[in-house]
């Protein structure tokens, strides 16, 4: 009897599990996020401001990485610098490093970039962020 029961319930765990599973999404679906651009690649963008308030963008373009589709759509400015593009400037929000010791910070997956944002390229699923962070 108490293998019978065993059965059952392994049987209702596996058909549980994989009952749960999720079909792959082709789209990201985004209504909380204001969409811009136009393109064969999407990918998920947000900013977060000196008040601490964060908005959020769906990027869609057929650039390579994503500075340049930031910059096309006229959300990032910089400088070009010695280790790539110097973000100054994001969604019209300054960051002076030289006057309030803030800068831009740029994320990719909520993790610190380990490359600057011109030379980061496009991952699907990846969601890639810049926050006002003081030195």
């Amino acid at each position: 009897m108490k293998r019978i029961l065993a059965i059952v319930l392994l049987t209702l765990m596996t058909v549980s599990f994989f009952g749960c599973q999720r079909e792959e999404v082709k789209t990201i679906e985004c209504p909380a996020y204001t969409q811009l651009g136009q393109g064969e690649r999407e990918f998920m963008f947000t900013v977060t401001g000196k008040d601490g308030e964060t908005e959020g963008f769906l990027i869609h373009t057929d650039k390579k990485t994503v500075g340049e589709a930031l910059l096309a759509l006229g959300i990032i400015e910089g400088e070009d610098g010695p280790y790539g593009l110097f973000v100054k400037k994001v969604n019209g929000e300054r960051a002076d490093y030289d006057k309030d010791k803030v800068y831009w910070a740029f994320y990719v997956d909520g993790e610190y970039a380990t490359s600057s944002v011109d030379k980061t390229e496009i991952e699907e699923g990846k969601v890639y962020a810049f926050k006002v962070t003081k030195a």
